[in-house]
């Protein structure tokens, strides 16, 4: 069977909390590991307001201006025997027939790459948090090849886990004419809506551009950290009320029998351990998604102090926010742990010319392979996060679905 062209297989319907994810059957799951999926923080291990710092340093925090000018700081354009090295991976990899959702660095060997690929990583997770690619040859190679390459290139950078329901190892981001007013059922990268500053629910996000919009679906990033030092500064108690744990996060249906439809949890976290780091996890479409819990009274409706929050730290990230264009043949990767994107808007070219399209990734970086020290219970598991649902088999389609 090519790699990438996969049929769905019979979903084992178990409780999320019975299964060992590092033990995971390999007749549906190649490398028998399995995305964790969502969970509620370990409430236990959450810190109070008053052990947050006033004022963030380092390496982490950073403002449009230090990047506008110096282009060398954040961009690396792929050289040719760095892409070279892709290629052959690449064809290596399809020539072997293993299948794309099992596709691992051992299984994906970059010589030439991979020396760049761990100072990247490093930098993602530790430094400015955000890097943009260029030269990804995507306009000469085969969906399958650009595919393939594309996820082999970020098996160096963490695990591959699933973005949806579906087990969507290998995303998407087109728009396939679903409507962003029903935000209780849709995720938004299926659209041309506006995506307000957000982090995903992996420790990592790739973004390959494929084909551009007529017009709009710009991107932006910012430093978690940044915006923590401006609010302590001038909204301190938007910032208290961000650490507390009372955000009710909808998960639209994607959810594994017996678990409970909405995640509580903070908004911004301190690291459990590790660098005592403050991390942030934040969607306002998920937190407005949730009427009708708040309509059976099981979910308290947004308070005017929550929504006054919500206004706050927008507008505070579009404030502090670097901007940029990928170009076709660029990949963006970012930080879920200290930056949050956005996107605005877009248009598309009218048919037959193709609708705009990204590439995405969601990778874990454990706790102990480097990745933060989260207060949650699967921290230290390979592929930590993503969406899992049941035992729902990964798959990496070609194309969106």
């Amino acid at each position: 069977m090519a790699p990438g062209i996969l049929v769905d297989e019979p979903q084992q319907h178990l409780p999320q909390s019975a299964k060992r994810n590092d033990d995971a059957p390999r007749h549906i799951f190649p490398d028998g590991v399995r995305t964790s999926g969502q969970h509620p923080p370990l409430y236990d291990l959450l810190k109070p307001y008053s052990s947050f710092p006033k004022h963030i340093t380092g390496p982490t925090v950073w403002q449009p201006s230090d990047f506008t000018s110096h282009p060398d700081r954040w961009i690396h354009p792929l050289t040719p025997s760095e892409i070279a090295d892709l290629s052959l991976a690449a064809d290596a990899f399809i020539a072997s027939g293993h299948p794309l959702t099992g596709i691992s660095q051992t299984t994906f060997p970059l010589p030439t790459l991979s020396p760049t690929l761990t100072a990247l990583r490093d930098s993602l997770l530790n430094g400015k948090g955000f890097t943009l690619l260029k030269n990804f040859p995507t306009h000469l190679w085969s969906p399958q090849k650009t595919a393939v390459a594309y996820l082999g290139l970020g098996t160096h950078l963490g695990y591959p886990i699933s973005q949806n329901g579906r087990g969507h190892v290998l995303g998407h981001v087109k728009d396939v004419g679903d409507d962003p007013a029903q935000i209780h059922a849709v995720r938004i990268y299926r659209t041309a809506a506006r995506q307000f500053f957000h982090a995903d629910d992996g420790d990592l996000v790739g973004l390959l551009c494929v084909h551009r919009a007529q017009e709009g679906g710009e991107s932006d990033v910012v430093s978690v950290h940044r915006v923590w030092n401006v609010l302590q500064a001038e909204y301190p108690e938007v910032a208290e009320l961000l650490t507390k744990p009372v955000w009710y996060f909808d998960r639209k249906g994607e959810v594994s029998e017996g678990q409970e439809e909405w995640i509580r949890q903070p908004v911004v976290y301190l690291e459990n351990g590790g660098q005592g780091r403050v991390y942030c996890k934040w969607d306002p479409y998920y937190v407005r998604s949730l009427k009708r819990f708040e309509e059976k009274g099981v979910v308290p409706p947004l308070s005017a102090e929550q929504k006054r929050a919500m206004e706050v730290l927008e507008e505070v990230c579009q404030r502090e926010a670097l901007h940029m264009v990928l170009e076709v043949g660029d990949v963006q990767f970012v930080s879920n742990a200290h930056l949050l994107h956005a996107r605005t808007a877009y248009k598309d070219f009218a048919p037959p010319a193709p609708r705009r399209h990204l590439l995405r990734l969601w990778l874990a970086t454990p706790e102990g392979e480097g990745g933060w020290a989260l207060p949650m219970p699967d921290s230290h598991e390979k592929k930590r996060g993503g969406v899992q649902v049941n035992d729902t088999p990964p798959r990496a389609p070609l194309d969106a679905e």
